[in-house]
C-alpha cells in the first residue's frame, strides 16, 4: 500500500498595531483544534479541502488567532511554538513528515520580536528532519513580508483581493502548489523584494490603482514565466513599526534568482510609478454628513478609516455619531464597542432612557466619550452567523462570530447605536441584521473600516464617503511615530527617492 503523505498543519494569525498602547494577551486569542475548522470558511478550511482531495494525512498542531489589536505578549508566541514544536518533533520521530502547511497573517509583532513569522519559520528549519521539508502556506495581503519569511519557506501565497474575498481560495491555491511539488518532486523557493513605499489601508483596495495594476502585472508575469509558480503583491500593513513595513513583492519559483529578480523589479518599478494613487483623499466629516442630508434615498455609508477595527483600532470612536447628532439625523446607525456601556444597560427595560457615557475610551488621540441620553431597545448575546462565507471576516474567524453581550439603543431623533462588548469588524451585514437593524432601511451608516467593508456594503449603498477623523488607523501615515522603520520610505521620509 502506498503511504499517504503526512502534512503538518498549524495557524498563527494576528495583525499587530504597534501604535496603540494595549498588549494583546493569551486571553485575546482564540485557540482551536485546527481540524475543527473544517467547513468554517477559513483559510484552514481551504487547506483541509485540498488535503481531503489529495488523500493527505493531516497532522494537527497549534491554531492561535486574534483580531487585529496591539502588540502581542511574546509569551503567546512562545506557547504557540512550544505546541507546534512538540507536534513537529513527535511527527518526525514517528513516521516522518512530507510537508508543512501554515495559515499566517504576516504582520505580527510581539513584545520581543518584530518578525515572529520569520522567526517561526527559522525555528522550524532548525528542527532536525525539517530542514528541507516542503513548507507552504497562505498569508494576508496586508503582511509586512520579510526576507526571513522568504528564505525559510518554499511557497507562501498572499491573498489577491482586498476586500479579502479570496482568502480561502488563496489557501486552496497554496495547498495545490504543495500537491504539485510533492507529485513532481520539485520544490520551489521564494525570492522577495521590498519597495521603498508604504500605503495606508485605504490605498490598497484591489479594485483601484495602484493595487489593481500591480495585481494585473503579477498575473502577466505568471503567464509569461512558467518557472514562476506564483507572484505575490504584498500591500503591507502601515500600522506596524518594523524595519520591513511597507509594500513588497515575492515570487515562488524554480528559476534562478536572476529571473525572479527581473520580475520583482518590474513590480517595484510600477509601484513607484503609481505611488501617489496609494494615498487617496478623504472627505471632511462635517461636509460629508451635511452633503448626505441633501441627497435622496440611502443608505449612504460614512467610512471612518481612523477607527478601522480590521486594522487594530478600538472601534469605539464617537466622531461619526457626533456628526449624525449635530446634523439631526433621524434614521442612521453606528456600531460602537463599549463593554462598560453594555453593562450599564444590563437591567434596562425596552423604552427606558438612561444617560450613557458612550465610546471614546480606547484611544487617546480619538474623540472622547459622548454623554448622551439613550433609549434602550434590546439586548442579546451578540452571536451571529455571517451571511457571506467569502467575507474578509470569515477568512480568519470562520462563519460564526461573537460580539459579546450587546445592546441596541436609540439616541437623538432616532439614531440607532449597536453597542458591543467585543469590537467587531463591519464586514458582514448580519452584524446589524442579527440585532434587528435593517441596513437597507437607513439613510446613513457609520462604518469603522478602510476597504474590507465594501464586499458587504457596496451592493446596498446609494453612495459612500470616506472621511477623515482622529484615530490610530489614520490614513495620514506620515504622522505616525516610526522608530524601527528603514530609511527612505515614501511618504514617511522627506529624503525619499526611488533608489
Amino acid at each position: 500500500m502506498t503511504k499517504r503523505p503526512r502534512i503538518l498543519l498549524a495557524a498563527l494569525f494576528h495583525e499587530t498595531h504597534t501604535f496603540v498602547d494595549e498588549i494583546t494577551t493569551l486571553e485575546d486569542y482564540t485557540i482551536r483544534d485546527v481540524l475543527d475548522r473544517h467547513g468554517d470558511g477559513s483559510t484552514v478550511d481551504g487547506f483541509l479541502e485540498v488535503a481531503k482531495e489529495e488523500g493527505w494525512e493531516v497532522v494537527p498542531a497549534a491554531d492561535f488567532t486574534a483580531l487585529p489589536s496591539g502588540t502581542t505578549d511574546h509569551a503567546v508566541f512562545e506557547l504557540f511554538w512550544d505546541k507546534l514544536n512538540a507536534t513537529l518533533t513527535s511527527a518526525l520521530a514517528d513516521g516522518g513528515l512530507d510537508g508543512i502547511w501554515l495559515a499566517l497573517h504576516g504582520a505580527m509583532v510581539t513584545t520581543e520580536c518584530v518578525d515572529p513569522e520569520g522567526e517561526l519559520l527559522s525555528r522550524i528549519r532548525a528542527v532536525p528532519g525539517a530542514e528541507h521539508l516542503p513548507l507552504f502556506g497562505v498569508f494576508d495581503l496586508h503582511a509586512n513580508f520579510t526576507p526571513a519569511m522568504a528564505r525559510h519557506a518554499n511557497g507562501l501565497i498572499a491573498y489577491r483581493e482586498n476586500p479579502h474575498i479570496d482568502a480561502r481560495d488563496s489557501a486552496v491555491r497554496s495547498a495545490r502548489l504543495m500537491a504539485r511539488a510533492l507529485k513532481e518532486k520539485t520544490v520551489p523557493h521564494m525570492v522577495t523584494l521590498t519597495a521603498p513605499l508604504m500605503w495606508p489601508p485605504t490605498g490598497t483596495g484591489t479594485a483601484d490603482r495602484p493595487m489593481r495594476d500591480l495585481e494585473a502585472l503579477a498575473r502577466r508575469i505568471e503567464v509569461e514565466t512558467p518557472a514562476i509558480w506564483a507572484a505575490n503583491v504584498v500591500a503591507g500593513y502601515s500600522f506596524s513599526d518594523t524595519p520591513d513595513t511597507g509594500v513588497s513583492f515575492a515570487v515562488i519559483t524554480t528559476a534562478d534568482d536572476t529571473v525572479a529578480q527581473s520580475a520583482l523589479q518590474r513590480l517595484r518599478d510600477l509601484a513607484i510609478e503609481l505611488r501617489e494613487f496609494g494615498l487617496p483623499e478623504e472627505w471632511n466629516l462635517d461636509a460629508a454628513v451635511a452633503h448626505i442630508k441633501t441627497l435622496e434615498g440611502g443608505p449612504y455609508v460614512v467610512v471612518e478609516p481612523s477607527d478601522n477595527i480590521g486594522g487594530g483600532a478600538p472601534g469605539d470612536g464617537t466622531a461619526v455619531l457626533r456628526a449624525f447628532l449635530n446634523h439631526d439625523f433621524d434614521n442612521a446607525a453606528v456600531a460602537i464597542s463599549d463593554p462598560a456601556a453594555v453593562a450599564a444597560l444590563a437591567d434596562a427595560v425596552p423604552g427606558e432612557t438612561r444617560r450613557l457615557s458612550l465610546g471614546g475610551k480606547g484611544s487617546a488621540i480619538a474623540d472622547p466619550p459622548i454623554e448622551v441620553d439613550a433609549r434602550f431597545v434590546s439586548r442579546s448575546d451578540g452571536n451571529f452567523t455571517l451571511e457571506d462565507r467569502n467575507s474578509h471576516l470569515a477568512a480568519s474567524q470562520g462563519v460564526h462570530f461573537a460580539m459579546g453581550p450587546s445592546a441596541v439603543v436609540t439616541v437623538g431623533k432616532g439614531i440607532k447605536v449597536l453597542i458591543t462588548s467585543r469590537k467587531t469588524p463591519p464586514f458582514d451585514l448580519a452584524q446589524f441584521r442579527s440585532q434587528g437593524i435593517i441596513p437597507e432601511d437607513l439613510k446613513a451608516i457609520g462604518v469603522k473600516a478602510a476597504v474590507a467593508h465594501r464586499r458587504a456594503y457596496d451592493p446596498i449603498a446609494a453612495g459612500s464617503f470616506t472621511v477623515e477623523t482622529a484615530g490610530p488607523c489614520t490614513s495620514r501615515i506620515a504622522t505616525l511615530p516610526f522608530r524601527r522603520l528603514r530609511r527612505g520610505v515614501f511618504p514617511i521620509h522627506a529624503d525619499w527617492s526611488p533608489e
